[in-house]
């Protein structure tokens, strides 16, 4: 974001993840975006968390693999959302971090913020490859400066569920939700016990 800010972009951080599972975890990955919008003064919006409604949108995808429709129909809702406050706020361009992650697919994240955006008159999605020219390195190197929360599934209850497998099936533990901060040691006082 401090790129951004530098280029001189005015934006609004937007966080509006109903598929993040469960609340403790969708707290703890909010408080981090909290933190680091604060502190470099960029407003910050939180919607609603209404799991309910995310857990109709995919319902029948439960068994989708990682990158699979289910990830469509989730990103899907989330641009779509985003996209429609982006509208009634008068913003005229709306993009997403979800591009820097390996794990996501870009043109499947692009394709849902297109769509999202075509839905709204003079509403562009900003595709920008936030991989990059070393776009991936500079976040793992903010993530380590600011000690942020490393996640290590996407957030729905199908992704813990279909990662601690892989895990066990690799002779691994199961994942500790809250206690790996880049940069940092496992920090005791904020570990919760997983729950698949």
């Amino acid at each position: 974001m401090d790129d951004i800010l530098a280029a001189g972009i005015r934006f609004t951080v937007l966080f509006y993840n109903p598929n993040i599972h469960p609340l403790a975890e969708y707290e703890l990955r909010k408080e981090e975006n909290v933190r680091y919008a604060q502190q470099l003064g960029v407003p910050f919006v939180d919607l609603d968390y209404d799991k309910e409604n995310w857990f109709e949108r995919v319902k029948g995808l439960e068994w989708e693999p990682e990158r699979g429709t289910r990830c469509t129909a989730c990103f899907d809702m989330r641009f779509e959302r985003s996209a429609l406050y982006a509208a009634e706020h008068d913003f005229s361009v709306f993009s997403s971090t979800l591009g820097i992650s390996r794990w996501k697919d870009m043109d499947q994240i692009n394709g849902c913020g297109k769509r999202a955006a075509a839905r709204h008159a003079g509403l562009q999605y900003w595709d920008y490859n936030w991989r990059k020219a070393g776009g991936s390195q500079r976040m793992i190197s903010i993530a380590k400066h600011e000690a942020f929360y490393q996640q290590e599934y996407c957030g729905c209850v199908y992704s813990l569920r279909d990662s601690n497998k892989y895990r066990l099936q690799q002779g691994r533990g199961k994942i500790m939700r809250g206690v790996k901060f880049y940069g940092q040691a496992e920090i005791s006082e904020r570990h919760e016990p997983q729950t698949p």
